[in-house]
């Protein structure tokens, strides 16, 4: 019996409607924004890049989108504060879930104080004994710390006595000494002025959790009644900016706490209508833009893909409408172009 191979039907690429590739030609781009946009026609990570800023655009420019902004990892002390400063000022993030570390180095430095670059030849017992504090390759001085406890504990006293704190009350109120005594753009500050809250969902896990602790101490050995912290507020008053707005859209740095935090409020709707028989809209994330290096086989939620919130209820899919991207980088490399790009087509073509 004789068996023939059938023959295959080459296609062009233009056949099937597939989108070519270009060259990338770094001498022709003559800004931020050309240079992405070439990315976004080549490979890999560059690619993944230039389409982050293609769905941040998106997600900046549609106006009816309730944004939020999450961030983990030392992104303050790596001096990528200003990113989040002019990402507020224009009005692209309407809320922001971060972790403790974050909010209080942001404060030091918006406070005035200094962060210092690490010399590898000084040990790390020699950094404890100085009072230098290593994050990476970067130095916190002990010294900032306390200076900016002290600042906490003033401002804590500034509240009525009748207040239940809440991480977002307290960010505020850090935000307004930073307004009526600093100089110079700041996290805390440029969100009050835009009320925009900041979350901090693991509140205790950070100096300025820390911080509160020790203020509530002295309180008590003042023989004044500590002040009560309630997290579940935080949760409540997330969950109802993102019930009015129906479409939503999340850009994230990094993952861990912040990020689940964050998405879980569709989760969060759903249940409470079945499991307590209200009416509760549906809500779940139309734009989702991740820069991160963590990959998905380590097994953590900074490495889980947008595809798997989808099972969960936090994602809108691609069928339905969702637009996303991921971009396993150093944030500190790939974040600055994704904003500075999305700055020059804004301004370039206002809406």
């Amino acid at each position: 019996m004789t068996t023939h191979t059938k023959l295959r039907s080459l296609h062009t690429g233009h056949d099937d409607g597939l989108e070519p590739l270009r060259a990338l030609d770094v001498s022709a781009a003559g800004s931020v924004d050309a240079l992405v946009r070439g990315m976004a026609a080549t490979a890999f990570g560059g690619r993944n890049l230039g389409e982050a800023a293609d769905v941040f655009e998106a997600m900046a420019r549609d106006t009816s989108c309730f944004r939020v902004l999450t961030i983990s990892g030392a992104m303050t002390i790596a001096k990528q504060g200003l990113v989040v400063c002019e990402m507020i000022d224009r009005g692209w993030v309407q809320a922001i879930v971060a972790t403790g570390a974050l909010m209080t180095h942001g404060f030091v430095e918006a406070a005035g104080m200094l962060h210092f670059k690490h010399r590898a030849s000084m040990k790390d017992e020699e950094l404890f004994e100085k009072g230098y504090n290593r994050v990476y390759d970067t130095l916190e001085l002990e010294q900032n710390l306390d200076d900016t406890a002290q600042i906490v504990s003033a401002v804590l006293d500034g509240l009525p006595e009748d207040t239940t704190l809440a991480s977002h009350k307290i960010t505020a109120a850090l935000g307004r000494y930073l307004a009526e005594h600093a100089e110079g753009r700041a996290i805390l500050k440029s969100a009050v002025a835009k009320d925009v809250p900041v979350y901090i969902p693991a509140f205790t896990d950070s100096e300025l959790g820390l911080d509160v602790a020790v203020y509530n101490r002295r309180r008590e050995m003042q023989g004044r009644p500590r002040r009560p912290f309630d997290p579940f507020l935080d949760l409540e008053h997330y969950a109802d900016r993102i019930r009015a707005h129906e479409t939503i859209g999340i850009f994230t740095i990094g993952g861990g706490v912040p990020r689940n935090w964050a998405q879980q409020v569709g989760p969060y709707l759903e249940i409470s209508e079945k499991r307590l028989d209200v009416r509760e809209p549906v809500r779940r994330f139309r734009y989702g833009v991740r820069i991160c290096p963590e990959p998905v086989h380590w097994g953590g939620l900074s490495g889980c893909t947008y595809s798997e919130g989808v099972s969960w209820g936090k994602f809108l899919s691609p069928a339905e409408g969702g637009r996303f991207a991921e971009v396993l980088a150093d944030a500190t490399i790939a974040w600055p172009l994704v904003v500075r790009a999305v700055i020059e087509r804004v301004e370039r073509e206002p809406a």
